[in-house]
């Protein structure tokens, strides 16, 4: 039996087509969270939970915290998904910070953490998600032209249209450390 299991929540795809490619180049099982119980978890010995990141919370992280006590002995990972570029240190501190918010220290400390780049498309965005990002749009409107981000440009000059920065080859650090954790 494979140790080893692939356990996802998305949305809008993004952390999906990550969760399949992570499954397919560690030939373990992939399942959404919402087919996922308690007792199929004690049946692996390395989970990677990934979830798309949305107001500095990721999605259905609950499955970690609600059964900390019966995962706490395994290899946990948690790979998040989300539009931030992870290549800039600034953003993985800030989801890390969130995350921090989120996570008990104990679950903290013991889980390991992979960042990758999704994607959006606002014509598929929930209500809610639409009115987050105009919101953000208005405030970055606000700032001075010398005050925004490269980040900042990008998100106002792609407002409203479809990005997909997702990267097949990004999961290649993710894939080397859970072959070296299982080896």
């Amino acid at each position: 039996m494979n140790k080893t299991v692939v356990i996802f929540e998305s949305k809008y795809g993004y952390t999906k087509r990550y969760a399949d490619w992570i499954a397919a180049a560690l030939e373990c099982p992939v399942t959404e969270r919402k087919n996922c119980s308690a007792k199929m978890l004690e049946n692996f010995e390395t989970i990677l939970y990934g979830g798309g990141l949305y107001a500095g919370g990721v999605r259905g992280i609950k499955l970690l915290t609600q059964n900390w006590q019966l995962l706490s002995g395994k290899n946990v990972i948690l790979f998040t998904c989300g539009i931030a570029d992870p290549a800039k240190e600034e953003n993985i501190l800030h989801i890390r910070k969130a995350l921090a918010n989120h996570l008990p220290q104990e679950i903290m400390d013991q889980i390991h953490i992979f960042h990758f780049r999704g994607g959006m498309d606002y014509s598929r965005l929930s209500i809610a998600h639409r009115a987050m990002m105009s919101m953000m749009r208005k405030m970055l409107l606000k700032k001075e032209e010398s005050e925004r981000s490269d980040e900042d440009r990008m998100l106002l000059d792609t407002y409203g249209k479809q990005l997909d920065f997702t990267d097949r080859e990004s999961i290649a650090p993710l894939i080397r450390f859970v072959s070296e954790m299982t080896a």
